[in-house]
């Protein structure tokens, strides 16, 4: 077949070749049978490389069991030390998983053997005795905290959910202090504090916790820290934020970067740091099967491909798509924008609001005579009803944007814009609001009838700003150009009185 990987490469391409031309033509979605049919998407070459790497491990798994050995350890470790050097993690280890959790649960496989030195003879009578116990965010993702219950086998009791701010600092971050109430709480109980999961970006608006002090804590109580969040991308840039580069002092992190890329199908990688190889093959880290090692492959193509330019650019590229939105935003009356970092931050939460006295202390106030409470929560669920009705809007007019509309408890309906998990996959371009030739946009307004805005009021007037300031969404993350319409919210039907 070959005698090495670019000429396998090569050989499988040229194959794919003369299928194609022997059959007089190239494969249309029309070709594909079954619910797949019209649902092929164009991944770029970077995409093929990553699909490439799937089909060479199936080849490279028929290989003699020392070539196997010896090609799979050196993908494996090449890969590990491109990792740990783009996203400053020294003498790292790197762990590949297909489901992005699985990571966290081997993570706390090893720290519980790690501190529970009689786990492997005696088992959960261990955990009896001394309960270990797992510290969230209130802001983690849902479900994070069940997943790892069941995988671990371990009660609903062992996880500790930790409040965020409330009076200082963002509303997204996780209470430091009260955390360290928690520990020596715990402590007295006679429970192990075994493992803390921070936040590099949380999952609805992408805050990061205050790393560097979690890390002084966990430090002072013999705690494990796991970092995880899209945040952690930035940490290949030049510029990162001080809370996000203490991230890569943590005992461990999970990071995604097949989104981060646009590459279809690559594992999820979680980079750790432990002295013990034993332990971390009886936690599931390590393996001493080949094809186990050959997860990495997919990766380790793509980063061939790409390069450390092309990786970084990647990153930097999405990061700039969230600032150039971020400007386009602050030109545009009554709108907050939940950004904890204005220079790195990739992901953009916002949301249009009327000012009202009485309501959500992050709602400043715009004098409105006699508004009783009933008030103030009726014009509150008619923004809430606003924002969700724009975001319907700003994606069907941009479909490849992965705009999301979300509710948040303090907030209310919020829009996200998170190009980092999305741009790669959807090629942009910042430059498009300079050409905005082309066939007009229709925006339905058939729902605006539901809402009781009137043609002079504030909230009408900042939409209109909204939409004739080029449409926002449309420059940052759509990849033809637009040239809207007239804006829905200058059409006397569009509102009632």
């Amino acid at each position: 077949m070959g005698k090495n990987l670019k000429e396998a490469v090569k050989m499988l391409e040229d194959s794919q070749r003369r299928t194609e031309e022997e059959n007089g033509k190239k494969l249309i979605s029309g070709d594909i049978p079954g619910p797949l049919q019209g649902r092929i998407q164009n991944i770029g070459e970077q995409g093929h490389m990553a699909l490439l790497g799937h089909s060479l491990g199936a080849y490279i798994s028929t290989l003699d069991k020392e070539k196997l050995r010896k090609l799979t350890t050196r993908i494996l470790s090449d890969t590990t030390l491109w990792l740990c050097r783009i996203f400053r993690y020294e003498n790292g280890c790197a762990y590949f998983h297909e489901e992005e959790r699985e990571g966290l649960a081997k993570i706390c496989r090893l720290a519980i053997h790690s501190r529970y030195e009689d786990f492997v003879v005696d088992g959960f009578n261990v955990l009896y005795n001394k309960k270990p116990v797992i510290y969230l965010s209130a802001a983690a993702r849902p479900g994070l905290g069940q997943y790892l219950c069941n995988q671990l086998g371990l009660p609903f009791p062992c996880l500790c959910r930790v409040p965020c701010n409330t009076v200082f600092g963002s509303q997204h971050q996780m209470d430091v202090a009260f955390l360290e109430k928690l520990i020596k709480d715990d402590i007295e109980r006679g429970r192990l504090p075994l493992l803390l999961v921070a936040n590099a970006g949380t999952a609805a608006v992408g805050h990061t916790d205050k790393i560097g002090r979690l890390k002084e804590l966990c430090e002072q109580y013999g705690i494990w820290l796991h970092v995880e969040g899209v945040n952690l991308a930035t940490l290949a840039l030049g510029y990162v934020s001080s809370s996000v580069l203490a991230a890569a002092k943590c005992d461990s992190m999970t990071m995604t970067p097949g989104p981060w890329l646009g590459l279809p199908a690559v594992p999820a990688v979680t980079l750790y740091k432990h002295d013990d190889p034993a332990l971390t093959l009886v936690a599931g880290l390590t393996s001493n099967k080949p094809t186990d090692k050959l997860r990495a492959l997919p990766l380790w193509l793509s980063l061939q491909y790409l390069g450390l330019d092309g990786f970084v650019e990647r990153i930097k590229h999405a990061c700039q798509l969230s600032q150039r939105l971020q400007e386009s935003l602050k030109k545009v009356n009554y709108i907050k924008i939940l950004v904890e970092d204005e220079l790195s931050s990739p992901v953009v939460v916002f949301r249009f609001f009327q000012e009202l006295p009485g309501s959500d202390p992050v709602f400043k106030a715009v004098p409105v005579p006699n508004m009783t409470p009933s008030g103030v929560g009726r014009e509150r669920h008619s923004c809430d009803a606003l924002n969700r009705w724009l975001g319907e809007q700003l994606k069907q007019l941009v479909p490849a944007s992965g705009l999301t509309v979300m509710d948040l408890e303090a907030e209310g309906t919020c829009l996200r814009f998170s190009p980092l998990m999305t741009a790669a996959g959807a090629p942009t371009n910042q430059n498009r609001h300079g050409d905005q030739t082309g066939t007009a946009t229709p925006v339905d307004t058939s729902g605006m009838s539901t809402l009781p805005l009137r043609r002079d009021s504030p909230m009408s007037q900042a939409l209109d700003q909204l939409f004739w300031e080029h449409c926002i969404i449309a420059l940052n993350s759509h990849n033809r150009p637009i040239m809207l319409g007239p804006s829905p919210f200058s059409c006397p039907t569009a509102f009632v009185s």
